[in-house]
């Protein structure tokens, strides 16, 4: 087969067609316009490109439709080719948006898209968002803005900055009662909050599940709370090799209680080994830290509540 036909092949074959086929499914909460994740067991796959690529968030595999049977099955690829071919005309799925298509960002830097967003401030919608739609605590935000890594978002969402090595930031999650995504343009490398220099290095998968933990800690002294954004980027990984390799580190797996929160655990006790420093997994007591939280407010608030409706104890009568 010549390379035009190789090519006609590949786009009337998009890489959703291989993944429902092999019996993934659409993570639609996980997922976003330009990045659509597909789940089968541990197994996680992100279509991209309008679906003429794809990459796996828990390894290096990336490619084309072709690279993609070549992944999940193990075929060569003649038998990938033949494999792709007898898909021609299957009609995959397509997400159900909840969100309007946003509009076309200008070609800015992400400095400047980043320095032109608001700061929070005590009731605003962010921070309304965050204190009671997250329940986090007022003194978490605060040390998160003080840090520069929260910044008000559209439609009172969140942006959470990762920030590099240097302190620069790269990109920046987006969490809002209706919305979840990335940056368009950034890269994931690392939340960071607390201490430069802590040793105590927690690893959770989004920002909000790492200050939900720092809330559960109380900030605990000599502790960074970090989340990877829901991927492993090889940035992602490097960061965290030179987070772990430094003296008397201790590298901590706050990540999901699910399979790929064990995945992402498995990959940091990997890391800590080769870096000879200690390890910890933490499983949150709910599905993510965030979980955890909300459970445990409604819960205070439901005792309280069960208390003012106790009847008052009487004192016995005098004389």
């Amino acid at each position: 087969m010549n390379r035009k036909h190789l090519e006609e092949l590949r786009d009337r074959v998009p890489c959703a067609a291989v993944l429902e086929q092999a019996g993934f499914a659409i993570d639609l909460k996980e997922s976003t316009r330009r990045a659509v994740k597909y789940r089968r067991d541990a197994g996680i796959v992100i279509v991209i490109h309008e679906g003429r690529g794809w990459f796996d968030p828990l390894s290096d595999a990336k490619g084309d439709v072709f690279r993609l049977v070549e992944h999940l099955d193990g075929l060569p690829f003649v038998e990938a080719l033949d494999h792709v071919a007898s898909l021609v005309g299957f009609v995959a799925k397509s997400p159900v948006w909840t969100r309007p298509e946003r509009e076309t960002e200008p070609a800015a830097s992400i400095s400047h898209r980043w320095g032109a967003r608001r700061k929070l401030w005590p009731g605003s919608a962010t921070w309304r968002y965050l204190r009671h739609g997250r329940s986090l605590a007022d003194a978490v935000i605060r040390a998160a803005i003080g840090q520069d890594r929260l910044r008000e978002g559209p439609h009172g969402s969140m942006w959470a900055a990762h920030v590099d090595g240097d302190g620069a930031v790269t990109g920046w999650e987006e969490r809002g009662p209706d919305w979840r995504g990335f940056s368009t343009g950034g890269s994931k490398v690392l939340f960071r909050l607390g201490s430069p220099t802590a040793l105590r290095l927690c690893v959770t998968e989004a920002a909000i599940d790492a200050m939900s933990l720092a809330v559960f800690e109380g900030s605990r002294e000599g502790s960074l709370y970090l989340s990877t954004g829901g991927g492993w980027s090889p940035a992602t990984e490097a960061a965290v090799r030179t987070l772990a390799a430094r003296p008397g580190a201790r590298l901590v797996a706050a990540t999901d209680a699910n399979s790929q929160g064990e995945t992402f655990a498995g990959r940091l006790r990997d890391i800590a080994d080769q870096a000879g420093c200690d390890w910890l997994r933490l499983t949150p007591p709910a599905e993510d830290w965030n979980d955890a939280l909300r459970k445990k407010v409604r819960e205070e608030k439901e005792r309280r509540g069960a208390k003012k409706d106790l009847p008052h104890a009487r004192l016995p009568r005098q004389g």
